[in-house]
């Protein structure tokens, strides 16, 4: 399954490189995000492979949070994920 770097998660004031924001294309319910929490999440950067993991459901339309081993670069905002 296919998932989209929507964003940081972020406040008013900082900005955590690590944990990021999806959206998955066929997900659109809480319901159905909350059953993704637990699989594993990896992004190719080209060179090397991301690992992280989804811990949370975000908001009531679909998306959830990962938090990744390491910080994401700005570029990989909107760019696709993969979870198993």
């Amino acid at each position: 399954m296919e998932a989209r770097i929507a964003s940081y998660r972020r406040n008013r004031h900082t900005v955590t490189p690590h944990h990021l924001i999806l959206t998955v294309p066929k997900v659109t319910s809480r319901d159905a995000a909350e059953k993704l929490i637990g699989k594993n999440v990896t992004f190719h950067t080209g060179k090397s492979l991301i690992h992280g993991k989804v811990v949370a459901a975000h908001g009531k339309s679909g998306a959830v949070r990962a938090i990744f081993e390491k910080g994401m670069p700005g570029q990989a905002i909107g760019k696709h994920v993969k979870i198993q």
